[in-house]
Formats: C-alpha cells, structure tokens, sequence
C-alpha cells in the first residue's frame, strides 16, 4: 500500500500521516527526509540533490524521482509507505 499526502502548507499533511502511520504501521517519509538521509549519508544522488538545494534552488523532478524510488526499495516499506507532502 502507498499513501500519499497532498495539500497546502499548514494543511495537517503530516500530522494525519503520522496518525496513519501509527495505526497502519507503516513508515511515513518526506521528500526532505530522504534529502537530508543521503545528503548526510553522502550519496551520489545526496551529492546531487545538495547541489540544488545548497544554492536555493528546486531540486529538478528526475533527481527526486529517483531518489523516492531508491527509497521504495528498502525493507521497511514493503508493507506500505506514506508519502507525506511528495
């Protein structure tokens, strides 16, 4: 199962995703999180993203697409996912 949150800013994208997450027992993830994860963990894609965003700029669709499908390929998703605010 993927759920995916949409909405506005302030909307309670993430505050209902966490709810979910807790009844569903499933990971709940954001984009930033996975930019951070493998901004961190150095990554190529991380390295990539970081050149984005440490100028400010949006991190282009392809980039964040791949980097979201890499995460889809971790174990603790494979019962389902909350995308939250993707």
């Amino acid at each position: 199962m993927v759920i995916i949150m949409l909405g506005a800013p302030g909307t309670g994208k993430g505050t209902v995703a966490g709810m979910l997450s807790e009844d569903l027992d499933i990971p709940q993830v954001s984009t930033g999180d996975i930019f951070r994860k493998h901004i961190a963990e150095q990554t190529e894609l991380g390295k990539l993203a970081n050149s984005y965003i440490s100028k400010g700029k949006l991190v282009p669709d392809d980039v964040t697409v791949n980097l979201v499908k890499d995460r889809l390929q971790e174990d603790d998703v494979k019962n389902g996912i909350i995308l939250d605010g993707t």
